[in-house]
């Protein structure tokens, strides 16, 4: 059986917890990589499905979410806005970022201490 994005994400979260020093930093890195292909594959999906919207729809649609658009965005970056709405609310995001945040309390995180 394949374990999906969200699925190994979700049990990195669950394990977290229990987990101290490099092996926390281990789950947080492998976390991190699957948040960011999860963004990449909706994003990809979210762009296929609004391609035959008009740009000044897509900017609505971003306005209406909340991600404010300007005339100097392009219809990508107004689709990777509206990815990143719908992203921050599946499952995987929200156990990522509740994970990171709990690694934070505890002092670890992926980006070193200068």
């Amino acid at each position: 059986m394949t374990m999906t994005t969200t699925q190994r994400i979700l049990d990195l979260a669950a394990g977290a917890p229990a987990a101290r020093g490099k092996d926390l930093v281990l789950l947080l890195h492998e976390a991190n990589k699957l948040y960011h292909q999860g963004l990449r594959d909706l994003h990809q999906e979210t762009a296929a499905r609004l391609d035959g919207l008009a740009t000044a729809d897509l900017m609505f649609a971003a306005d209406t979410a909340g991600m404010t658009c300007d005339a100097s965005q392009d219809r990508d970056e107004v689709i990777l806005l509206l990815t990143l709405v719908e992203w921050e609310m599946t499952p995987a995001a929200i156990a990522y970022v509740g994970m990171a945040e709990a690694a934070a309390r505890r002092g670890a995180c992926l980006i070193p201490e200068e």
